[in-house]
């Protein structure tokens, strides 16, 4: 019978990580550990072929070759058969990771840190998209030893304590578990010599200039994955991301919700009652609104496509214009008293150019009676 997709066995997609391929992993083994499926006769099959996709794959020599040629470009006897083992074989990759180690000689690779950078931007530039330039520290192979750790003339030696492997193992009662060796740290050499421009760590801290594109309608906290531009991996492991986190300045105007904007319109006294023309900023020039007579605080105008395209978006937001009308303040003499003259021939018939106030009066002279 043709054996299954490595990839399908696991569920994940060919371009996954090697931590998603972990996590894969672990969850369909502990589903299909014989141990804990003393009753079901194909978990054992089950467990193999998970077991077996599992190393392939998170080899990177044999992956590359089952990609390119599939079954027949990897050797089905290398180590991939026999039995489940007993549990702590079984997890031990997950013991390696919890104590920092790796499985075999592969313990000496390490992938090097993702990075994160913290990059404020103005809602323009979010709502736009802009490129700019971010200047980072990072960790880059050392000159003078050329990443080795020793200085020049000289080599690392493998290490006596861990024969080189990285790691030394321990046994605890039921599990076998594999810890760093806390001589070489898991690197399987000693250095005698240390370079002295790095002191022996085979990297240097430096900085490094980056150009980043903001796309238009990032969002606050959306990450920007700049591949690869995180920090140098050791001993020839892959460089890890670096990661840009937008956060938006406050805007003197805006306020954002998603894709829609939101502002306050303060009005005038006269404006509300009689109406009027007034401007209004967008992000892409001025717009005019026609306010109708009698508006009152709390009205909201809706300017339809004035908001942001969002990076997922096919669409624009709208722009919300909240309604405040203002107080008149510093009055003279002559505008009070035309004031006194409004609210006097507003008394006669208070109910119909006052009708909001008339109707909390009557709720409030309501409550009181029922009190």
């Amino acid at each position: 019978m043709a054996k299954r997709d490595f990839y399908d066995i696991l569920g994940v997609n060919r371009d996954a990580s090697e931590d998603e391929i972990k996590k894969a992993y672990r969850k369909l083994a502990m589903k299909y550990h014989p141990d804990r499926n003393p009753d079901n006769p194909k978990a054992e099959e089950h467990f193999k072929e998970v077991k077996e996709a599992y190393e392939i794959l998170t080899d990177g020599q044999k992956r590359a070759a089952y990609d390119q040629y599939g079954h027949a470009g990897v050797d089905p006897q290398a180590g991939m058969g026999g039995g489940p083992g007993n549990f702590a074989d079984a997890f031990g990759g997950i013991f390696d990771e919890i104590f920092g180690g790796g499985r075999g000689g592969r313990s000496n690779v390490y992938r090097g840190a993702d990075l994160r950078y913290n990059l404020e931007i103005t809602l323009e530039q979010a709502a736009f998209g802009t490129e700019t330039k971010i200047r980072i520290p990072t960790m880059e192979v050392c000159d003078s030893c050329r990443g080795s750790g020793a200085k020049s003339g000289t080599q690392p030696k493998t290490c006596p304590t861990c024969q080189g492997s990285g790691q030394v193992r321990l046994q605890q009662g039921f599990f076998s578990i594999q810890q760093t060796c806390p001589k070489c740290h898991g690197t399987g050499r000693f250095i005698a010599d240390p370079c002295g421009a790095c002191q022996g760590a085979g990297r240097v801290k430096q900085h490094k200039t980056l150009a980043v594109k903001i796309p238009a309608g990032v969002d606050e906290g959306d990450r920007i994955r700049l591949s690869g531009e995180g920090e140098h991996g050791i001993n020839s492991g892959p460089a890890g991301d670096l990661y840009v986190q937008i956060h938006l300045k406050p805007h003197p105007v805006f306020q954002r919700e998603q894709n829609h904007l939101h502002c306050e319109m303060p009005i005038s006294f006269t404006t509300a009652a009689l109406g009027g023309e007034i401007d209004i900023p967008t992000l892409d020039g001025a717009a005019k609104i026609r306010v109708p007579p009698e508006t009152q605080t709390g009205k909201t105008f809706r300017l339809k496509g004035k908001g942001i395209k969002g990076v997922r978006s096919h669409s624009h937001g709208d722009l919300l214009c909240h309604v405040v009308v203002e107080t008149p303040v510093h009055l003279t003499e002559r505008q009070k008293e035309l004031l006194r003259e409004l609210e006097e021939s507003s008394r006669e018939n208070s109910a119909h150019h006052n009708p909001r106030a008339k109707s909390w009066m009557d709720r409030v002279r309501d409550f009181f009676a029922a009190t």
